[in-house]
């Protein structure tokens, strides 16, 4: 797949931009109104590649790598793990789409990328129309709710959030099972294994992951969710909600659905918020591709004829 200046998205075209201090791949492709499409961990933007092809049908899709994650830059971490805030992380995607000509635009973004959404509808309002978040809810609201059952399936958020270099010499000691494994392999939280995941495309997360700067980078990200995100979280707790109409996507297999309310959890930091459950785990976008493109279609589709 690296091969392909497509990146596996036929008619897409492969290109990397220099914003924020740091360079993000991305793909680009279709005509109409913008759309960006934010992948989670530890994937990059291939999980998009059965869903993009759909909404370019309709929107100019464009689906990017988060700093840190597959061939985007890894700039230097920081004590305070401020590189790879969401913050930072969400700067980088509306410099991207300001460099590509689309000063307002939509997202969709699952896991990670999420967040970084989150963060972005809160830290740059005037330049997102509509939103659509893929099985989270805000990470103030997992963090303080934590429980066994959550700890128990997401066991990573808190290995990952020890000091370097222990997790990042952990997962290098084997990276592709390590990937594995999360993604489900023999794991009991997500019960459709690899199933939902062609072997090229699991090559290709296994390609990225095995870089070492790109182990450290990830970790970061969840660093600096357990640490600087939470501050900036806080900050705007009741004081600044999401005000644009935002979609909330979840598995009903998974474990937000079984240890969260996803629509009442967004409702507190949201004003418009809508959405369901897929008949799947976490993974929508690989699970249920056709459902999440048809989802994701008729709600951005819907920008222009509705509030």
């Amino acid at each position: 797949m690296n091969g392909d200046r497509s990146g596996g998205f036929p008619g897409f075209r492969r290109a990397r931009s220099a914003v924020n201090g740091t360079e993000i791949e991305h793909v680009i492709g279709g005509s109409g109104p913008p759309l960006l499409l934010l992948h989670g961990y530890p994937q990059t933007h291939v999980m998009w590649r059965h869903v993009a092809p759909v909404l370019a049908q309709r929107f100019t899709v464009v689906a990017a790598d988060l700093r840190g994650y597959g061939d985007s830059g890894k700039p230097a971490t920081r004590a305070d793990h401020a590189s790879y805030s969401k913050r930072e992380m969400a700067r980088d995607q509306v410099e991207l789409m300001r460099a590509l000509g689309f000063a307002r635009f939509s997202v969709a973004g699952h896991d990670r990328g999420a967040r970084v959404t989150h963060r972005m509808l809160l830290d740059h309002p005037a330049s997102v129309e509509r939103a659509a978040v893929l099985d989270i809810v805000p990470t103030l609201r997992m963090y303080e709710k934590t429980t066994q059952a959550f700890a128990s399936a997401y066991y990573h958020w808190f290995f990952l959030i020890q000091p370097a270099p222990f997790p990042e010499r952990m997962i290098g000691a084997d990276p592709a099972a390590y990937l594995r494994y999360n993604f489900g392999e023999g794991r009991p939280s997500r019960p459709a294994g690899l199933a939902p995941f062609l072997p090229d495309a699991l090559d290709e997360y296994i390609r990225c992951f095995s870089d070492s700067a790109t182990i450290h980078a990830t970790c970061e990200d969840y660093r600096a969710a357990a640490s600087i995100d939470l501050e900036h979280d806080r900050a705007d707790y009741g004081r600044n909600k999401v005000a644009c109409p935002l979609l909330v996507l979840w598995g009903e297999q998974g474990v937000i659905q079984r240890c969260f309310d996803p629509i009442a959890d967004w409702q507190d930091h949201a004003l418009d918020v809508r959405g369901h459950s897929m008949p799947c785990g976490h993974y929508i976008p690989e699970e249920q591709p056709q459902q999440c493109a048809a989802a994701l279609d008729a709600f951005f589709g819907a920008a222009g004829t509705s509030g």
